[in-house]
């Protein structure tokens, strides 16, 4: 039997310090450049040297590309999708240390010995000698790490499974990568004859509460929608104020409202959804004016476990319309009080019903113009450009200020559950009495992952009206946005998030605990995959693709 590369707890750090050291920031020329080294490196591997074409780059979009690597047995069909991306967010906030952000050992050797710039409990980390420190070893090229280790070993010792290895950019922004990867992976299923069976990730364990060092797994993946208004008021100089209306005393009304709103939380399995909360509030002028503000926008964020889009945006334009009430009431008592005529009342306007009156009142092709000039500016994300398309509308339609635009802006991330699957089931079983016998280890069982995951874009089973107020009324939808739904329907199979042990994502104290990623997670992911090998009692019928 040929030596193996990735197996022991040293291999694993001398991997994982490699692939932490090709920067791949989200947008950057890193993250395109990654998955190309690591189609190299997985070359080295006889199993892909004698099987080429099972090892490909894709494409996605931004000259960016996604990697696929299959490990298939000629007598099985039941499939476990390893799902994982190697985009990481920025390092600025190393400061001075940012040249060692992606240098794990150094930055950890240098750490260790000047703690001084550091909080209590990192520096308590530090010291304990139990952690690896740096961007994206924790979040997530560990779980890619543990992924290649088991391709590795089942290719070596002839697993009677299928492995399909997806690796992927842009999870940390808008999950493109994956969005790209539903139809591929519905390509590589129908080519070869699988029948996928788990949906396996490997993101980092989040502590539920600060200063929670207990050990997770997740059965499911909470979901994100961003609701966005546009506040559209009526200018006039600040000297006489009463003769217009500010979209700041607008979109105060709502922000006050959708703050911390119960209504949009759930409570499933005894786990609730964050609250709602305010990500941006802008005013849309460019340059300081006495011009009273009268556009603005703001985004809110909302987590979501079953409602899907159409639910939630029914839900956003009623309180909408709650924070218009009190707007106008406020407003005609103000303007009773100054023996002053009020300009009109503020009404709520869905993006759809705004591009309908526009279409109608302009013609199509006005609308094709506007979009190509929004487009145009490659600065803008789709956030800015969404909020901006609303905005040209409503400077071409005054008649209808004062108002409340309500839209739907990227990224939307679907929440999704398999907890109640029999694999899964039987998986989260496995993994809790596996751990504690092997390891004296006691890892809980999490419902929905907190994080937000490329988990999200499979296993949909929503019907088609529950995404349709997303289509409708997210300007960029079609155009530099878009959800494969349909292709997510065809994904029927369990989800689950088994990865290992880290603290602080996305800051400069993002480290990885060395026992847990190195020696125990890639055991027990082993242990459990070899487990479902011989797992017998699933309908693989059941979890085929819909044809």
């Amino acid at each position: 039997m040929e030596n193996m590369k990735w197996q022991t707890p040293e291999e694993l750090r001398s991997l994982l310090a490699e692939l932490v050291s090709w920067k791949s920031m989200t947008l950057s020329e890193g993250e395109r450049q990654f998955p190309i080294k690591l189609q190299a490196k997985l070359q080295d591997l006889t199993y892909f040297q004698k099987n080429p074409e099972y090892l490909k780059l894709h494409d996605a979009d931004l000259r960016r590309k996604f990697l696929t690597a299959l490990y298939k047995h000629p007598k099985a069909k039941k499939t476990i999708c390893f799902i994982s991306h190697f985009d990481t967010v920025n390092t600025e906030e190393y400061g001075d240390d940012e040249p060692l952000a992606t240098q794990p050992e150094e930055l950890t050797k240098v750490w260790k010995e000047r703690t001084d710039h550091l909080p209590n409990e990192v520096i308590h980390d530090i010291e304990s000698g139990e952690y690896l420190f740096g961007r994206g070893t924790m979040d997530m090229k560990m779980g890619l790490v543990m992924h290649m280790r088991i391709i590795e070993k089942a290719s070596v010792e002839s697993w009677p499974i299928n492995l399909l290895l997806l690796t992927v950019p842009d999870e940390e922004v808008n999950s493109s990568g994956m969005r790209h990867a539903v139809p591929k992976l519905i390509e590589i299923q129908r080519k070869h004859h699988l029948t996928y069976s788990l949906f396996l990730n490997s993101e980092p364990v989040f502590s539920q509460n600060p200063n929670n060092d207990h050990h997770y797994f997740y059965t499911g993946s909470i979901g994100k929608i961003l609701a966005a208004a546009l506040f559209y008021g009526k200018e006039t100089h600040a000297g006489e104020s009463l003769k217009g209306m500010t979209s700041p005393f607008i979109s105060s009304y709502l922000t006050r409202e959708m703050e911390w709103n119960a209504s949009f939380q759930e409570t499933v399995f005894n786990e609730k959804t964050p609250l709602p909360i305010t990500l941006q509030q802008t005013d849309l002028r460019l340059l300081y004016s006495t011009q009273t503000p009268y556009r603005s926008s703001a985004l809110y964020n909302i987590f979501v476990f079953r409602k899907n889009a159409s639910e939630v945006f029914e839900l956003f334009e009623q309180v909408a319309k709650q924070a218009a009430k009190k707007c106008n009431n406020d407003y005609k008592n103000i303007c009773k009080a100054n023996e002053t005529e009020p300009i009109g009342e503020v009404k709520v306007i869905k993006y759809k019903d705004l591009l309908q009156y526009a279409e109608k009142r302009f013609g199509t092709e006005f609308i094709k113009d506007i979009k190509s000039d929004i487009y145009y500016h490659e600065e803008w994300d789709d956030r800015e450009k969404s909020l901006r398309m609303t905005d040209r509308l409503m400077i071409h339609c005054q008649e209808l200020a004062p108002a409340i635009v309500v839209l739907l802006a990227p990224p939307y991330y679907p929440a999704v559950n398999s907890s109640n699957h029999p694999l899964v089931k039987k998986c989260s079983e496995y993994i809790i009495q596996r751990a504690k016998e092997k390891y004296q280890l006691t890892i809980s069982q999490i419902h929905y992952f907190n994080g937000i995951c490329d988990l999200s874009y499979v296993n949909y089973n929503g019907p088609k009206e529950g995404w349709s107020a997303f289509e409708e009324n997210t300007p960029v939808w079609g155009d530099t946005y878009s959800i494969p739904f349909e292709d997510m329907q065809k994904l029927q199979a369990p989800v689950l998030n088994v990865g290992p042990f880290g603290k602080d994502p996305h800051k400069r104290s993002e480290r990885l605990h060395i026992q847990n990623a190195f020696v125990e997670t890639p055991v027990l992911l082993e242990d459990m995959i070899k487990m479902i090998i011989n797992e017998k009692s699933i309908d693989e019928d059941k979890v085929n693709i819909k044809n």
